[in-house]
């Protein structure tokens, strides 16, 4: 490889890493000021031993209630999250939890489904109102 081509290769690489080292810390800088990270979120027939139990993406109409648990973990401060509840689109159901600061909690939320057939999503926000994650099930 000739000194002119070597020169330009090694600019080259320069320019790239020059060009990704802003956004690469500007997705940490975000990463770290969200915090809290969702390790685990599930819909069950219960919580036993602080565990979910019955996990499905598909429940029968007979099924009286489910749970919502989440496990979260890298909690910088005390928060509260929401668990939000919806029907085939529309809000049914609003839940406010606290997380306790450290790095793991797990709290999980219910709803009396009232034979309620269709499509079912539980988001779960932050106190900003920030999507932290969201699940889908179904109740046929």
């Amino acid at each position: 490889m000739n000194k002119h081509r070597l020169c330009a290769v090694s600019f080259l690489v320069v320019v790239m890493v020059w060009i990704t080292l802003p956004a690469f810390g500007q997705e940490k800088a975000k990463t770290e000021k969200m915090g809290v990270s969702v390790a685990r979120l599930v819909v069950g027939t219960g919580v036993e031993n602080r565990e979910p139990a019955g996990v499905a993406e598909t429940f029968p109409a007979a099924t009286e209630k489910v749970y919502c648990f989440l496990e979260a973990t890298n909690i910088p401060e005390d928060m509260e999250v929401t668990f939000i509840w919806s029907h085939g689109g529309k809000e049914m159901l609003k839940t406010l939890l606290p997380l306790k600061m450290g790095p793991r909690w797990r709290t999980h939320a219910d709803k009396s489904l009232y034979g309620l057939k269709g499509d079912w999503k539980v988001e779960v926000r932050d106190a900003k109102g920030n999507l932290l994650k969201d699940v889908k099930f179904k109740v046929e």
